[in-house]
């Protein structure tokens, strides 16, 4: 067995674990979460063996960081900034000075800037590269080796047609770490959720609190009813048609009221997957949207990874939050992979 290198890492905007928990699975040894949101509290620290902090990365220091790595080993800074300014879901009640400074990004970059980790990640939405704040963001790792790309995550094991921008950077040695192109076979829905018990809608797993799914109304009803896997609104009797859909605006949500096609993989997972109406979210074979906890599983969570306690409540926006925002496991599995494989070349190149 090979030994890995001693790797500590941080997780900046942590949200529910998900960059952790594939980082961890790498061989990183994750030692901190931050993020602004309490209620990522119980399913980071749940199932990763890390501290989270309730703390706003704006006003974070270097020397704090410092403190949570301790002594030894190598430093990886790892993140995802929030991408609410380009979330193409909704694009009303934006704040235009948000949109252009892109805070959290910059507060990343001074944190590269101030502690000078030896390997810095972040993973964002591939809109990034077009705005300046990314320029400002590389100009803080002039000192590294620097690889980026806008990735498909299902070439590497993610069963969803999800496009990320991952950024990797190190001072050790004379290249960069990379992904590279990816090599998997795409993963489909039937192989991620299939396993899994049939709910009604509005029904829940009396075995497992996550997997339940939203109530549907009269209407909605017939409408799924009258979805076929992987058609559109379109396919419908006319009387099942919703007034978006009869005006000209409406052409150009062709997805909205869909089902998800077993063989194929999902749509992106976004924070509101568990709506019927909100996407291709409908269940490829039951009437009903796809559950929580198979959007976690899509989101390559395990099938046992905690978000609420035991007998806890169950808030659909809230934990389909968490749950749309996370960094995929699987992504955060093959960057700690490509970190530690980079670690390693460095060792033979220099013995």
């Amino acid at each position: 067995m090979k030994k890995l290198p001693n790797i500590k890492a941080v997780d900046l905007f942590c949200g529910a674990g998900g960059l952790t928990h594939g980082l961890v699975r790498g061989g990183i040894k994750v030692v901190a979460g931050v993020d602004l949101d309490p209620q990522c509290r119980y399913p980071f620290e749940a199932n990763n063996d890390a501290t989270f902090f309730e703390e706003d990365v704006g006003t974070l220091t270097a020397d704090r960081l410092r403190k949570l790595y301790g002594r030894d080993g190598l430093r990886l800074l790892a993140g995802c900034a929030p991408c609410q300014p380009f979330s193409t879901y909704s694009r009303s009640g934006r704040n235009p000075r948000y949109e252009q400074e892109w805070p959290l990004v910059s507060s990343f970059g001074r944190l590269v800037e101030d502690l000078k980790p030896d390997l810095v990640t972040m993973e964002n939405v591939p809109q990034l590269a077009d705005h300046s704040v990314f320029l400002e963001f590389l100009s803080s790792l002039s000192d590294y080796r620097v690889w980026w790309d806008v990735v498909d995550c299902a070439k590497f094991g993610v069963p969803q047609t999800r496009q990320r921008l991952v950024l990797m950077g190190s001072k050790l040695g004379a290249r960069a770490p990379s992904l590279g192109e990816g090599s998997h076979v795409a993963k489909s829905v039937r192989e991620t959720i299939a396993q899994l018990p049939p709910l009604p809608a509005g029904g829940i797993d009396p075995e497992d609190n996550l997997h339940i799914s939203s109530k549907l109304s009269p209407i909605n009803l017939k409408r799924i009813r009258a979805s076929m896997p992987g058609g559109t609104w379109r396919d419908w009797d006319e009387e099942l048609l919703a007034a978006c859909h009869r005006k000209a605006t409406g052409a150009t949500y062709p997805s909205v009221y869909g089902r998800m096609e077993w063989d194929k993989p999902s749509p992106t997972i976004t924070t509101q997957c568990f709506g019927f109406g909100n996407g291709r979210f409908g269940h490829p074979e039951q009437d009903r949207a796809i559950s929580l906890r198979e959007a976690a599983m899509l989101q390559t969570f395990p099938r046992d990874y905690e978000f609420v306690p035991k007998g806890g409540r169950v808030v659909f926006d809230k934990l389909g939050r968490l749950i749309g925002n996370a960094v995929p496991v699987r992504i955060g599995e093959v960057i700690a992979d490509a970190l530690v494989n980079h670690v390693m070349d460095t060792w033979r190149e220099a013995a």
